[in-house]
């Protein structure tokens, strides 16, 4: 990618579309109001936070309600990846590339329903951190530490970055580091002062901007094109001037042809492009990773107040996955049906021409719409939503970086840090990804190209299968030790690891070349390598538990579904012999009602002030059986409604189907 300005193919065929593609006073004033909002409310939200111990630094005080858990949810999985990405692929290869967002919302619920309990029940704050309640020992915690941070700098930060910057770069007209620098700077500055809950609140902000302007663009689209029914006609049928004038030739190819099943979600098991079988097995596992064990997700639900808080929010999360169809892979399939010749331009060379990237020109799809069909004044509130998307993804990331840098790390390097420390670790931490992020941006002009979608699928489903094999045993397989996820951790990385440097060295051929790459890499499709690597994990991790020894049940208390409401906490020397604790030591405790659940740990501790008492009670695990309490009435009316965002999904993908 170039610093220079747009081609002037791309801004003729804009221009064309809509008269002057460029962005007028009105469309500057839109975007200068925007960055004075969010950072206004960044700033309230940081000086009505607690930022003065590690809970209320990092998990917001856990006194978030559901509806700003929702939106945050949402904002920080919608990235500038997912307008540049999932619209360029949606202009290639049709709306497939949905299922990954339908099918997200069955994962998100799953979070809600099966993933949190445990995560409040273990009482953690990093997904490192219950990896060490759960098995034990140092070596998870920290291994899994340094992989989720790799992950985020190669699938997060850097593909965010070179998605904004493309956009800002052909929208705005500026210096390239001049905008990104400029956007880092004003996410930084609420990230490091205020915390997650300045995050959470941003993030609640931006996603309104995002959906609002997406819709704007949406419905402009559509009637640019003559209606939704017109959709698959005039797709079918937007075909790049190149690869007409070869047809009925010798040199004819399929190259700038759209698929043939581009209107199927679910396609051919072995030659598509996402085979149904990979489709369903690898996003479930890629989308468990994702949803429910990464900390960038995990961390806004486990701020909420309670149980039914972070649900709620998960609904509504799960409800807003259903747009990215509509917003952003039809969108790009509008922006290929008025640009064909642009955004599916097949020829290396014409596409090296138009946006500086012999791969192809799908990334430009949605820039290429926003700039050609919306009006001025429009044109600024659809790039105020592009920030957005750019702006919340990495503050999320910002901040759960640095929690999982400071509590994972840096406490295994300096075990006696105090909170204040700790507090100025995660601060540091988050300057220092500015700086690395901006250093990365040359070698993303450099080596990012082709479907930015894919290319974090690949890198996910290669490196992402063996951690998720460590949280579903983890949770589901109390016979899992120690040992055994290690050694699964270590042989499914090295697997991956191996499957992803072949896949990056030999580069796909172009369109029409001949294919060079080894069998093992075309043949078998990246959707299957997740399945395919965590059976590999699975394996090693029963044959290596069976063959050791199991762990102890007491290190197992709340971390695992079999064991979520017991406690290793005794009562000693109860001389009153009137405190029934519920049998804690190895008991089974129920859904007792808050306010007993209360008054029980007042009790308990005035009986640890009184010199007649010595009683060895851990009140903060106590606290976890409280935020556990969920509302029967509550509780009935969330399940109703998850159980109806799953049916309304079921009902979406069998239509597309």
């Amino acid at each position: 990618m170039s610093t220079a300005a747009p081609n002037l193919n791309w801004t003729t065929a804009t221009t064309e579309q809509n008269g002057d593609p460029s962005l007028a006073i009105v469309d500057i004033i839109v975007i200068f109001v925007y960055f004075a909002v969010i950072l206004a409310i960044g700033l309230w939200a940081t000086f009505t936070s607690s930022r003065k111990s590690v809970k209320g630094y990092f998990l917001a005080g856990k006194n978030m309600v559901w509806w700003p858990v929702g939106c945050s949810l949402f904002a920080s999985n919608i990235g500038a990846v997912h307008f540049i990405g999932l619209s360029g692929t949606g202009a290639i290869a049709g709306i497939a590339v949905a299922s990954f967002e339908w099918l997200a919302a069955y994962l998100i619920l799953l979070l809600g329903w099966c993933f949190v309990p445990i995560y409040v029940s273990s009482g953690v704050y990093t997904m490192p951190e219950y990896l060490q309640k759960r098995y034990g020992g140092q070596r998870l915690r920290v291994t899994t530490a340094i992989i989720s941070m790799f992950l985020y700098v190669t699938t997060k930060i850097a593909v965010d970055l070179y998605a904004g910057a493309l956009f800002i770069q052909l929208t705005l007209g500026i210096n390239l580091y001049l905008a990104i620098v400029s956007l880092l700077a004003v996410t930084a500055i609420y990230t490091i002062l205020g915390g997650l809950r300045a995050v959470i609140y941003t993030d609640t902000m931006q996603t309104v901007i995002m959906v609002i302007g997406g819709l704007i663009l949406m419905f402009l689209g559509f009637e640019k094109i003559g209606g939704y029914d017109k959709l698959e006609e005039k797709y079918m049928n937007a075909i790049p001037q190149s690869t007409l004038d070869k047809l009925g030739t010798e040199n004819a190819t399929s190259c700038g042809l759209p698929r043939s099943d581009s209107f199927h979600m679910l396609r051919h098991p072995v030659d598509s492009d996402l085979p149904w079988p990979a489709m369903i097995s690898g996003i479930a596992i890629i989308g468990t990773l994702y949803f429910c064990s990464d900390q960038v997700i995990v961390q806004r639900v486990i701020a909420a107040n309670s149980i039914q808080d972070a649900k709620g929010g998960c609904i509504l999360a799960a409800l807003l996955k259903i747009t990215p169809m509509y917003l952003m892979v039809m969108t790009g399939m509008i922006s290929r049906v008025l640009f064909a010749d642009e955004v599916a331009c097949s020829n290396p060379a014409d596409c090296e021409e138009i946006c500086q990237n012999p791969q192809g020109c799908s990334n430009i799809a949605y820039p290429m719409l926003v700039l050609g069909v919306l009006p001025a004044g429009l044109r600024g509130v659809m790039v105020a939503s592009m920030l957005s998307a750019l702006m919340s993804s990495l503050t999320s990331i910002f901040n759960s970086t640095s929690t999982i840098f400071t509590l994972d790390i840096w406490k295994r390097i300096r075990k006696s840090a105090t909170e204040r420390e700790q507090l100025i670790v995660g601060k540091l931490t988050v300057l220092a990804l500015v700086v690395i992020s901006i250093l990365w941006i040359p070698i993303l002009s450099s080596s990012a190209g082709g479907q930015l979608f894919v290319y974090i699928n690949v890198v996910l489903a290669a490196l992402g299968s063996p951690i998720v094999s460590l949280f579903i045993y983890g949770i589901l397989w109390p016979r899992a030790n120690e040992k055994g996820a290690f050694w699964g951790l270590v042989v499914g990385f090295t697997v991956g690891l191996t499957r992803l440097i072949l896949e990056l060295f030999y580069v796909a051929p172009s369109c029409g070349e001949p294919e060079t790459r080894p069998p093992i890499i075309y043949k078998i499709n990246y959707m299957y390598v997740s399945p395919i690597i965590f059976v590999i994990s699975s394996v090693v991790i029963i044959c290596v538990s069976f063959l050791t020894k199991p762990p102890h049940e007491n290190e197992l208390y709340g971390t695992t579904w079999s064991t979520i409401r017991k406690r290793k906490t005794t009562v000693a020397n109860n001389s009153s012999g009137d405190l029934n604790m519920r049998e804690m030591e190895a008991g089974v405790i129920g859904s007792p009602k808050e306010e007993d659940i209360d008054n029980e740990l007042s009790a308990l501790d005035g009986m640890n002030k009184d010199e007649g008492s010595s009683v060895s009670v851990s009140l903060q695990e106590n606290q976890y059986l409280t935020e556990l309490y969920e509302n029967p009435k509550w509780s009935f009316v969330l399940n109703t409604a998850a159980i109806c965002v799953m049916i309304t999904v079921a009902f979406l993908v069998g239509l597309h189907a």
